[in-house]
């Protein structure tokens, strides 16, 4: 998912994205812990991901101050 596309989500569903994508990114790193996953980076993409949208999110709330 780009910038652009998390732009145009609405508050809502970004925060139901970013609860989705952390409960997968925890279950990720549990599953890599027991046995390591083929592509790790996987889990670095997943988290940066996680952070451009905790980013936008957080971008709005200042905007809306």
């Amino acid at each position: 998912m780009k910038n652009a596309e998390i732009r145009e989500l609405s508050t809502a569903e970004l925060q139901e994205r970013i609860n989705a994508e952390v409960t997968a990114y925890d279950q990720k790193r549990i599953n890599h812990s027991i046995t390591p996953s083929e592509n790790p980076a996987q889990i670095r993409q997943q988290r940066r991901m996680i952070a451009r949208m905790k980013t936008e999110l957080r971008q709005r709330e200042l905007n809306n101050k």
